[in-house]
C-alpha cells in the first residue's frame, strides 16, 4: 500500500448491505486492508452486530464517523438515499479524500453537485453480485480530480473481489445492464434448464450442478479462447443434431430478442435514476 497518510488511513463503507459485505470480504480476504483497517457504517443496528461479529470489522450507526476517520470512502447505499448521505456527510469531506460510489444513475456532475464541490476526488463504480465469490467485474470512471496513482489504489482495492476495467462515463448505464444487473438473467437461465432437467428426470439438485458448471465453463470458454461466441456455439451444433434443434426454438422463440429488450429497458431504467 502507498505510504501516503491518506492512503495509510482506514478504507470505510457507508452502507452495510449484501454488495458492500461482498466487497469488504474479498478485499479482507485478498490482504488488501485487514479488518481491523476498515469501518463500516449502517441503520441496522443487528446487521452491525453480524458484520462484527462474523468479520471483526470496525462499526457505527454513525456514517459521520466514516467520513470523519476514513482516507477511502465507499457508498454503498441505494441510489434513493444518495442525496440524503451525502448532506450528512458533505461537512467532513475533504478533497484529500477518495470518495467512491457504486449506485446506478449517479454521475459525477450529479455527485458533485450533491457534496457541493467541484474539487473532490470522486470515482464513480459499478460492481456485481458474483463479487461474492471472488469473481465480480467492476467498470470504472474517476474524475478529472483523481490521478493515476489514485485510480491505480482504488482498482487494487476493486481486485479484491474480481476485475476492473475503466471506462468512459457514457458507457455506464450499458453497464448496468450488462453485467451489474446481467448475473439474475444468467440465474433465471441457470433455473429454467434446471427445471427442464427435472421434467426429464434428473433430480434437482443434480440439475442446478451441470446447469451452472455448464454456464461457467461456456463463459470461460470464451474468455480465454478469445474465439467469438458464435464461433463457440457453431463448435457445438453437428449437422442434424440435438443442440441446432434447440438452438432453433430458441431462435423461434426470441430468445436473443428479448435478452436485448431486457437489457435495453434496464439501460433506460439505470439512466432515469439520475433524473
Amino acid at each position: 500500500m502507498d505510504n501516503t497518510e491518506r492512503f495509510s488511513r482506514k478504507l470505510g463503507f457507508i452502507g452495510a448491505g449484501n454488495m458492500a459485505t461482498a466487497m469488504m470480504s474479498g478485499i479482507v480476504s485478498g490482504g488488501i486492508f485487514s479488518s481491523e483497517e476498515i469501518m463500516m457504517s449502517d441503520v441496522s443496528a443487528e446487521r452491525l452486530a453480524f458484520i462484527k461479529g462474523k468479520y471483526g470489522v470496525d462499526t457505527t450507526s454513525d456514517n459521520m464517523e466514516v467520513a470523519k476517520n476514513c482516507g477511502t470512502l465507499i457508498l454503498a447505499v441505494k441510489p434513493q438515499y444518495y442525496t440524503q448521505v451525502i448532506t450528512e456527510i458533505a461537512p467532513y469531506v475533504s478533497k484529500e479524500q477518495i470518495i467512491v460510489t457504486i449506485a446506478p444513475g449517479q454521475t459525477l456532475a450529479s455527485l458533485a453537485g450533491r457534496f457541493g464541490s467541484d474539487s473532490l476526488k470522486i470515482i464513480r463504480t459499478m460492481p456485481n453480485t458474483p463479487a461474492m465469490v471472488g469473481a465480480g467485474i467492476t467498470a470504472v470512471t474517476p474524475n478529472s480530480n483523481v490521478t493515476s496513482e489514485e485510480l491505480e489504489y482504488v482498482r487494487k482495492i476493486l481486485g479484491g473481489f474480481g476485475i476492473s476495467e475503466v471506462i468512459s462515463e457514457n458507457l455506464m448505464d450499458a453497464v448496468v445492464s450488462v453485467s451489474g444487473s446481467s448475473p439474475a438473467y444468467v440465474f433465471m437461465f441457470i433455473e429454467a434448464m434446471a427445471d427442464a432437467a427435472v421434467a426429464d428426470g434428473m433430480p434437482r439438485a443434480q440439475a442446478y450442478r451441470f446447469a451452472a458448471q455448464a454456464v461457467m465453463g461456456s463463459a470461460k470458454m470464451v474468455l480465454e479462447t478469445g474465439k467469438h461466441p458464435a464461433e463457440l456455439k457453431d463448435m457445438v451444433c453437428s449437422p442434424a443434431g440435438t443442440t441446432i434443434e434447440a438452438v432453433r426454438v430458441l431462435e423461434e422463440k426470441g430468445m436473443r430478442s428479448a435478452v436485448i429488450e431486457a437489457m435495453k429497458a434496464c439501460t433506460e431504467r439505470s439512466r432515469s435514476l439520475g433524473k
